[in-house]
């Protein structure tokens, strides 16, 4: 975030948050805890939000006094976070979030436009579905925003409604955990479909032209996966088999890389089988029904209670289709 929308936090409108009598916190304040927690040191922070390092120190000061905690330890080696500072930082960030979206929805020069926001895992048939919704709708002003990301960010967007609504999968080895959080989120899963376990690989892939295959068939080749990079990768894993040993695995946040490794290096990924026909003509991938059973269940969530705008309906709509598709 550049000065000048530091100075339209700090200036211009002085949002505040009150904690009780007499103790109040700015946006502002926040924005410098989730930065400085970012950072190696005070210093570091302090270019990175283009102020003086006195003035963040004593930002900082001023809003663990009257939080009453310490939320940053300081050593002659640095800054951390201590473990309640820990615990107010995602407080934190939830807050500014919320604030955003506000400022974007009711403040910002986009208040005016119609908004629209999912987040998903790597699934292009909900990108599919995305497209297919805003040819439904005529609308001369918008900010429509898809989310290809990692899984806790799909589950911590829709929870804190930075999108309607996200696209999430589960196997049997982390349905519980996925279900926990479901409920700690105040999140509600609508099952799509259930999908047997399938792996990719490119057309020239020496073991292309079987029809089934086992993982001990192909420990010779690198497995590529999304990097979840959180201390839950495995039970927040997008794909199945989270558990399994892989001798060789590569791990990477786009699909466009996956697509070349797994060409290259004769590389190959584990999915549901689902492939449009795009991907499947363009990209020159074949899929092999996998030996090891491990089913994943692909669903979309909302937040509890939360009415869905038209867009949203028409979205939802759009999924649907591929659910009646996997049942024929």
């Amino acid at each position: 975030m550049n000065v000048g929308r530091f100075a339209y936090f700090a200036n211009t409108y002085k949002k505040m948050i009150y904690l009780k009598e007499g103790t109040i916190m700015t946006i502002l304040q926040l924005k410098y805890v989730i930065v400085i927690a970012s950072s190696t040191s005070m210093r570091e922070a302090a270019s990175k939000l283009f102020v003086t390092q006195p003035a963040l120190s004593a930002s900082v000061h001023d809003l663990e006094d009257e939080l009453g905690i310490k939320v940053f330890k300081r050593t002659n080696k640095g800054i951390s976070l201590t473990s309640q500072g820990r615990d107010f930082l995602e407080y934190a960030k939830k807050a500014v979030n919320q604030y955003e979206l506000i400022e974007d929805r009711y403040i910002g020069k986009d208040k005016d436009k119609k908004h629209f926001s999912v987040s998903l895992q790597h699934y292009v048939f909900a990108v599919h579905a995305f497209v297919n919704t805003l040819k439904r709708f005529d609308d001369k002003r918008y900010v429509y925003s898809i989310h290809e990301t990692k899984t806790d960010d799909v589950l911590s967007n829709v929870r804190d409604l930075k999108s309607e609504i996200g696209i999430i999968a589960y196997s049997s080895n982390n349905e519980n955990i996925y279900r926990k959080i479901f409920r700690d989120y105040q999140l509600e899963f609508f099952p799509l479909m259930v999908r047997d376990t399938y792996v990719y690989v490119w057309k020239d892939h020496p073991l292309a032209d079987k029809t089934e295959i086992a993982l001990s068939e192909l420990k010779d080749y690198p497995c590529v996966t999304f990097d979840q990079s959180s201390d839950n990768d495995f039970y927040l894993t997008e794909e199945a088999l989270g558990d399994y040993d892989f001798d060789k695995l590569i791990k990477l946040d786009d699909r466009a890389t996956s697509s070349e490794i797994m060409a290259k290096m004769n590389g190959y990924a584990i999915g549901t089988g689902i492939m449009t026909e795009s991907v499947t003509l363009k990209k020159g991938f074949v899929t092999i029904k996998l030996k090891e059973e491990d089913p994943l269940t692909i669903g979309y969530i909302l937040r509890k209670d939360y009415k869905l705008s038209d867009i949203g309906q028409a979205y939802i709509e759009e999924l649907n289709r591929y659910k009646e598709e996997s049942e024929k």
